[in-house]
């Protein structure tokens, strides 16, 4: 039994009033609760949110966080985008007022088995393979957490039939309490949100706390070709291991151009390997975690080959968004961070042309170099990191500062060549110029589209003419 709260009468105050900050203060309301839910941005930017607020009983103090709000509660829950250190929180914390993430509050009110996903990178992909491959075995699948939807919008709709994969953030798993998924998949740790986290120690550690609660009939599937995961395995739950480069004790390997899943000494096929349909080895471990999670889930083999074959990946991710005039133009705006960047310029043999920036998390752009250096032809940067990643590159390859997003696709499809790949793999987080990632994403294939129309209109005037 997850133990459960019982919000009627409470004094809930929301931090933070994003698209999780919404839909908790909404929650916490309708449950009884007198809520109070603070924003630093102003009302003028805010106003749709306020209304909706204001209609449902809760008191809204937009344009900064007013200290004696935060003593005055039973609970604090704070979106994903709210520093766990805040000053606010922390005075809380000392006068012994519980603060939780979304994921907390939601974990104790949802119904079913709990599959939850975090890693550096290969989140939303893996998230949503293993939703695909559940719904391909005919298992009643919900998706939710950090890929979009907050768990806590999921919980009128679950059952105790109901499996929610969930995609899990080191923002959300910071202020966790009792949080347990009954599935608990880590794929990698390599350095990100430094910006954030003190150091790579601190955010491997709120990683971590995703199997701190679990205990020995919950399972966590981890990789085995990851150091940083080996040496911070946990002791209490059951360990399935993933790996694409050796044959593990239990968990999926690759064997003979095969997905092979080994528990107690027998093996069972799940997939093969040419049926991926993503690009690049780091999809090929995001491929063996999904199917790891899903048969622990249920799913039977036929189904997981079934999943594997028909998915086609996620927006933003390895996109691919049109070819004019033989150059091909990916989308990777998911790349937010220095080791998604180099996955997916791995993932193509070359010749690139990679648009980076953004904001900078912290990491060093200097991986990039060896790896740009020998398959892409030129980098076009963006936004405020620019100057930073012109520095960490040095001499590697040609470096254009483009500024903007729209100037560097211009750029791009004016020095691109027949055969040659325009990639979007920012390596940074996208709030410098834009919302979020999906809105530089979507962006980019607005700006492709437009150099598509240009192009098939210049053809059909050179057809006329001719």
């Amino acid at each position: 039994m997850r133990p459960g709260i019982d919000l009627a009468g409470k004094r809930v105050l929301v931090v933070g009033l994003a698209r999780t900050g919404l839909v908790t203060s909404l929650f916490c309301a309708g449950y009884g609760a007198t809520v109070t839910a603070t924003d630093e941005r102003p009302e003028s930017e805010l106003a749709e949110t306020a209304s909706k607020l204001r209609a449902a009983g809760v008191k809204f103090e937009p344009g900064g966080h007013v200290s004696k709000s935060f003593l005055n509660q039973d609970l604090i829950v704070v979106s994903p985008g709210v520093p766990a250190k805040l000053p606010a929180l922390e005075a809380a914390r000392a006068h012994g007022i519980p603060v939780w993430s979304e994921i907390e509050l939601a974990w104790r009110f949802l119904r079913g088995k709990l599959i939850a996903i975090t890693g550096s990178n290969g989140k939303t992909t893996t998230t949503s393979l293993v939703a695909h491959i559940l719904k391909t075995a005919a298992i009643p699948v919900m998706v939710g957490g950090n890929i979009g939807t907050p768990l806590l919008a999921l919980v009128e709709n679950s059952m105790d039939t109901t499996v929610t994969v969930a995609e899990i953030s080191s923002f959300q798993l910071e202020t966790i309490e009792k949080f347990r998924p009954e599935i608990g998949v880590l794929l990698n740790l390599t350095p990100d949100h430094l910006d954030r986290h003190i150091s790579f120690e601190e955010y491997a550690a709120a990683k971590m706390r995703m199997f701190e609660n679990q205990i020995e009939r919950d399972i966590a599937i981890l990789n085995a070709d990851d150091p940083e995961i080996t040496r911070r395995m946990p002791s209490k739950p059951h360990i399935f291991w993933f790996s694409r480069q050796k044959r593990v004790a239990a968990g999926a390997f690759l064997r003979d151009g095969q997905i092979f899943f080994r528990n107690e000494g027998s093996e069972v096929a799940l997939a093969r390997r040419d049926e991926i349909t993503l690009r690049g080895e780091h999809n090929v471990e995001n491929v063996l975690a999904a199917c790891s999670a899903a048969f622990l889930a249920g799913a039977d083999p036929g189904a997981i080959a079934n999943g594997v074959k028909s998915f086609k990946g996620v927006e933003h991710r390895l996109e691919f968004v049109a070819e004019i005039a033989g150059v091909q133009f990916y989308n990777d705006s998911k790349a937010t961070n220095v080791d998604a960047a180099v996955k997916a310029i791995e993932a193509f043999p070359g010749p690139l042309i990679v648009i980076l920036g953004g904001k900078d998390k912290g990491s060093p752009y200097t991986p990039l170099r060896e790896l740009l250096r020998d398959r892409a032809r030129m980098a076009i940067l963006v936004g405020a990191a620019a100057e930073k990643i012109a520095e960490d590159l040095g001499d590697s390859l040609p470096v254009t500062n483009a500024g903007t997003l729209d100037r560097a696709v211009q750029i791009a499809a004016e020095r691109a060549q027949s055969g040659d790949t325009v990639l979007l793999a920012p390596a940074c987080a996208s709030f410098d110029q834009f919302e979020n990632y999906e809105h530089r994403g979507r962006s980019f294939k607005e700006l492709v589209a437009g150099l598509e129309d240009h192009n098939k209109s210049a053809a059909g005037a050179s057809a006329q003419k001719g």
